[in-house]
């Protein structure tokens, strides 16, 4: 039976005891019921369909809202809602069965209404019973439309409290998490009773959940009201703070819109592609599905409890991991400041929302257990932020989804989600808030096209590692990227720092050239891989490899590598759970010299600290790592640490091999001293050879006492990625300042040329490896400045070499002396004439090369 007199402005379709062989079918009926209406054009369905292959639009409790792509927007005629009752149900998603599928096609917001009176629709089990069941369409009318109260009423007034206050909300985004948590803390802070309206939907602003279900966006007018003792000082100081939110509001949107207009370097779409801005971190460019990290649905386990004990262990759950996301908070506060952290703040009040609890305890009253309980309320409130027709709303489903997780692996640790298994087989884009180094580090390359992370900066390790695996990365997306649906096909560009959604097949064939434009001209230089980096007028250039593991070796002598100029120990604690012991470090340092059968070996000692902190060592909390207890301040702190690496360093030396021992974040000469005396003392008692050991300069107070550190170490590696986040003051981590802390400022080459006079006065050599080292504009320039040895991620071997080739040493001397005279980072990138590379911020890490290179 079909109903199909329009009310409201919205056209009406009801199929009463619909069939529907599977999902797709049910699709295709309510699509088709509203191009028999002429609501939409007859190709609308294939939209709606493909709109589930990238989005679940299963609401809960036996809802699904299929509805089309946004692209197709023009092919909706008018707005209409059709409805098909499936008494029978038909499978949605595994474990999910829709009995009520409402298709939507609107072009304006006339369904946002529909949209919420069904998200409170869901919550009334025996009205949805009803409606399964029913025979009559008016059913449907009246629980959608008849009963929905009218926006403005006389008596609506008297929802207000006593004390009002009229304001017109001007956050250019509307009312999301970030400023919805801000009212909630002065809401609960207040002492009174307050409320919000807008229309006829009124909150209490304690509640973010019900915050956020307002759906308030830029432009609507809101009354605050207040009651209670001192209603009006405290309601006046409450829209004080809302009010004091919009500079903030406003400079981020403003922040948001430069950053997405900003020229587009690379490939770029000629279609109508949704992007998402980030920051160049890996480059290339990758073309996959999004799967989004610990987004996959979990089958909880439904174990009845009495709703004591259920209550206890959701208290527990949610109290521990409230601790959690301080940790989180504090960490990312640290990191990245106090605006990326309030992510993480409005996640955190999450835990504290009423009505979330409140229906969790419903649920478990309703004889189920409690983590099924707690799972089923999140889903239903997620999917309520989902339909609420506001794509940055929308986005804040996933920020439940995420910190709903962490409770539920609480109550059943056997339901942590996340870990790498998950990926699918096809590569994909993998979309996540971050990555520590150790979940990059062990990616398969064969599974994973490209990374996309919300958050991290340009010269993270994590960022570090995605170009030593060659896998395209664009970090610092914002919180924008979480909700983008799994499935969803992406175009990563990792030298734009670009995320593009639902490209078109033009874009694609265009990406696909665009990638295989690239290819060729790799191979071109990767033909030339194996030859020496030696200027047109005789100069060597030695070019090494960043390697961190045995088995990468190969790869990284297969692309012209001459020896490893830096392996990172810290992977080796970072990859495990435990600290490794002494046999276990000298059995991998010597399977390391192995696999380079007498070409050089840098081992740098236990790098740990600032962006790299490993559980299992137990190390203090600071309030700046980055200028506190890391590298060799640590070291010399932690015998346990330095003398079994050490140990295992001169054991494997006298199997043999060039293996030279590097130590990081030297700041004085005293503890330099102090660090060659604990080798000697443990090569004596080993009977070891003597190997070369030199420092990192990655501080000024290094780079400016070269010429006397120079005295007491073999060589140099200069660390240009952490030299250039304290010459400029700016945390390399910092997505806000990804722009400014670039490697060829002015300041940065003059501590470099500093380093190397320092070191020609007791004749050492100089190698770096930070971002420019494996940029071949930045490698040219080095060279010119006077480094004799490069260290770089594999993959950027083949083109460093052949820049080198191209040029003349008198020719980059001078490119050099122009470099240090310039103002500033445009003036020094004006000087590649030739275009050719560019201060990629993630490119590498510091390393150095083999010892007994001439200056």
């Amino acid at each position: 039976m079909l109903a199909d007199a329009p009310t409201s402005g919205v056209e009406e379709l009801v199929r009463i005891d619909a069939r529907a062989a599977n999902k797709v079918d049910a699709i295709r009926q309510v699509g088709q019921l509203l191009a028999a209406a002429g609501c939409v054009s007859p190709d609308y369905e294939d939209s709606m369909v493909a709109r589930e292959n990238v989005a679940n639009t299963f609401l809960g409790a036996g809802v699904a809202i299929p509805h089309g792509l946004g692209e197709d927007k023009g092919k909706v005629r008018r707005d209409g809602i059709a409805i098909l009752q499936l008494r029978d149900g038909v499978e949605w998603n595994p474990g999910q069965r829709a009995h009520i599928v409402v298709g939507i096609a609107a072009n304006s917001d006339n369904h946002i209404s529909i949209l919420r009176r069904l998200t409170r629709l869901i919550q009334d089990e025996a009205r949805l019973e009803d409606l399964r069941t029913t025979g009559d369409p008016e059913d449907f009318r009246r629980a959608l439309w008849a009963d929905e109260a009218p926006a403005t009423t006389a008596a609506q007034p008297a929802r207000d409290y006593s004390q009002t206050v009229s304001w017109t909300l001007d956050y250019p985004t509307g009312l999301h998490a970030r400023p919805a948590s801000a009212w909630v803390e002065a809401a609960r802070s207040s002492g009174v009773r307050l409320r919000v309206r807008h229309g006829g939907e009124s909150a209490d602003p304690s509640s973010l959940i019900a915050l956020l279900q307002m759906g308030l966006r830029c432009g609507d007018p809101v009354t605050f009201s207040a009651e209670g003792d001192k209603a009006r000082p405290a309601l006046e100081a409450f829209v004080a703070r809302v009010r004091s939110l919009s500079g903030r509001e406003k400079a981020d949107a403003e922040r948001a819109a430069q950053k997405a207009s900003a020229p587009v370097q690379g490939w770029k779409p000629q279609g109508e592609a949704r992007m998402i801005a980030g920051v160049a971190a890996s480059p290339g460019l990758a073309i996959g599905t999004v799967h989004v990290l610990a987004a996959h649905d979990l089958s909880v386990p439904d174990q009845p409890c009495d709703l004591v004990s259920g209550g206890s262990a959701l208290n527990t759950a949610l109290t521990r991991t409230r601790a959690q996301m301080k940790a989180l908070i504090d960490d990312t506060t640290r990191r990245l400041g106090a605006g990326d952290a309030a992510i993480f703040r409005a996640q955190a009040e999450l835990l504290d929302d009423t009505d979330l609890i409140t229906l969790t305890c419903q649920i478990m009253v309703e004889g189920h257990g409690v983590a099924w309980a707690w799972h089923e309320a999140v889903s239903r409130i997620a999917g309520q932020l989902s339909a609420l027709g506001n794509p940055v709303l929308a986005a804040r489903a996933a920020d439940l989804h995420d910190v709903g997780r962490r409770v539920l692996a609480e109550l059943d640790p056997s339901l942590a989600a996340g870990t790498m298994a998950d990926l699918p087989e096809a590569p994909c884009i993998l979309v996540a808030a971050d990555l520590s180094p150790s979940e990059t580090a062990t990616l398969d390359t064969a599974r994973v096209a490209g990374i996309a992370t919300a958050l991290g900066g340009p010269t993270s390790h994590s960022a570090i590692l995605a170009r030593t695996l060659g896998l395209p990365s664009v970090v610092a997306g914002g919180v924008d990227l979480l909700g983008v649906a799994s499935g969803t096909l992406a175009i990563v560009d990792g030298d734009g720092g670009r995320v593009w959604l639902d490209p078109g097949e033009a874009d694609l064939a265009s990406a696909r050239g665009w990638i295989d434009k690239l290819a060729a001209e790799r191979a071109s230089q990767e033909a030339e891989r194996g030859q020496p980096a030696i200027t047109l007028d005789g100069a060597s250039i030695e070019v090494a490899a960043n390697v961190n593991r045995p088995d990468q070796v190969a790869f990284a002598l297969a692309q012209g590598g001459e020896g490893v100029g830096l392996m990172r120990t810290e992977f080796l604690f970072l990859e495990s759970g435990d600290t490794p012991s002494e046999d276990e470090q000298a059995a991998i340092y010597l399977a390391m010299a192995e696999a380079l059968d007498g070409r050089s070996l840098i081992v740098r000692a236990l790098d740990i600290g600032g962006d790299k902190q490993v559980p299992h060592l137990d190390l203090p909390v600071e309030e700046n790592p980055f200028l506190g207890v890391r590298g060799a301040r640590l070291l010399l702190r932690r015998p346990d640490l330095l003398d079994p690496q050490l140990r295992a360093l001169y054991r494997a030396a006298q199997q043999g091999g060039a293996l030279s021992i590097m130590f990081p974040m030297i700041t004085s000469l005293e503890e330099l001293v102090e660090l060659r005396a604990r080798c000697e003392a443990i090569r004596a008692e080993l009977d070891a050879p003597h190997v070369p050991i030199g420092i990192m300069i990655e501080v000024p107070a290094a780079a400016v006492q070269a010429h006397v550190l120079a005295e007491h170490a073999d060589f140099f590696s200069i660390g240009t990625n952490d030299l250039t986040q304290y010459v400029l003051a700016m945390d390399r981590q910092n997505p806000e300042l990804a722009a400014q802390a670039q490697s060829l400022h002015p300041a940065v080459l003059r501590m470099i040329a500093m380093t190397i006079e320092g070191a020609k006065a007791h004749g050492r050599w100089v190698g770096v490896c930070g971002g420019i080292a494996g940029d071949p504009f930045g490698a040219a320039l080095l060279a010119g400045l006077g480094v004799r040895e490069l260290s770089m991620t594999p993959r950027d071997i083949p083109a460093v070499k052949a820049r080198i080739r191209q040029s003349r040493i008198e020719d980059l001397q001078a490119l050099a002396r122009e470099a240090l005279a310039a103002r500033d980072v445009a003036a020094v990138r004006a000087l590649d004439k030739g275009g050719i590379g560019q201060d990629r911020p993630g490119a590498s890490e510091q390393g150095a090369g083999a010892p007994g290179k001439a200056v």
